[in-house]
């Protein structure tokens, strides 16, 4: 995936959602993965021509596992010339070692997001991006469809009443299969993930059933993407599509 689609992808995601104002200070969440580096490309570039100027801040919560190392991340940004801050915690101390969590995704991704929420305060960002493609977004769907029994997605654009942020996915539109071109393409510094849960989660599982469904039916995931665009989800903001 070349650069230039992926700005044409993230800004149709950001006019039509209206996630970016003149002023704003977005502070781009970065776990070191292939997403949140496109993510970070992504934005970086976009800035360079958006008309409402925005600024953007890396921000990486370190969950504390001893193997994870940051520095390729780090370089990265004083190449594009963006803030980063890393943020240390001992979440995964307290959910391997204390709590000895036998099933600990939830309260990794409530701890992590608090710390995260608490850093951008303090840097002075309103806004935080994160980066969920297309893909993430029909995973989430069908998790909700399956083990909630609802038809349901997070949204585009998220206000967090209790900290005063918007969350915004200005990825949205983006396949993972495209950012994992992207990732190849540029050669990004992916930081492998330590976490001893990886790749045994319902998302994984859903993520293969995806994948079956995919290859017996081609086309189902965009089927499905298009589903939920135009399925009125309660708490999505009311989509502009660009006039071209």
């Amino acid at each position: 995936m070349k650069l230039q689609q992926l700005l044409s992808l993230t800004r149709k995601a950001v006019d039509e959602y209206q996630m970016i104002e003149a002023g704003d200070c977005i502070a781009v969440g970065i776990s070191g993965g292939k997403d949140s580096l496109t993510l970070l490309h992504a934005l970086h570039g976009l800035m360079r021509f958006y008309p409402k100027p925005f600024s953007i801040h890396a921000v990486t919560v370190n969950l504390g596992f001893p193997e994870a190392d940051y520095t390729p991340v780090q370089r990265l940004c004083e190449e594009l010339q963006v803030p980063y801050t890393v943020v240390d915690t001992e979440i995964a101390q307290i959910i391997f070692q204390q709590r000895k969590e036998s099933n600990p995704c939830s309260l990794c991704a409530k701890m992590r997001k608090g710390a995260l929420n608490e850093a951008v305060k303090k840097i002075g960002c309103g806004k935080v991006a994160y980066a969920h493609h297309r893909d993430d977004l029909v995973e989430t769907m069908l998790l909700s469809l399956i083990y909630e029994g609802r038809f349901h997605c997070f949204s585009p654009k998220t206000y967090l009443d209790r900290t005063d942020l918007w969350v915004i996915r200005p990825l949205m539109f983006v396949s993972e299969a495209d950012v994992i071109g992207f990732r190849n393409q540029h050669q990004l510094p992916v930081v492998q993930n330590p976490c001893p849960a990886d790749g045994y989660t319902r998302r994984q599982y859903v993520k293969e059933l995806l994948a079956d469904l995919n290859r017996a039916e081609p086309g189902v995931k965009e089927r499905m993407f298009s589903a939920i665009l135009n399925g009125q989800i309660a708490g999505w903001p009311p989509r502009t599509p660009r006039v071209r």
